[in-house]
């Protein structure tokens, strides 16, 4: 069948990457509010990881 190929999804970690970096983007100032330098770390991390995986999921194609 000529369309087998199209309509399988793509097998890409980039939907991953958004989830794990909304979960560090919300969970983190939790998990870090006695030392608030870690927690911001952590949030900067959270929001590139998730801005990676938009990228890649949404932007590139």
């Amino acid at each position: 069948m000529a369309h087998n190929e199209h309509n399988k999804p793509k097998k890409s970690g980039a939907f991953f990457l958004i989830i794990l970096g909304a979960f560090l983007f919300i969970v983190s100032p939790t998990w870090f509010a006695d030392k608030p330098a870690i927690g911001f770390s952590m949030i900067a991390l959270g929001f590139v990881i998730g801005g990676l995986g938009f990228y890649l999921r949404f932007i590139r194609k």
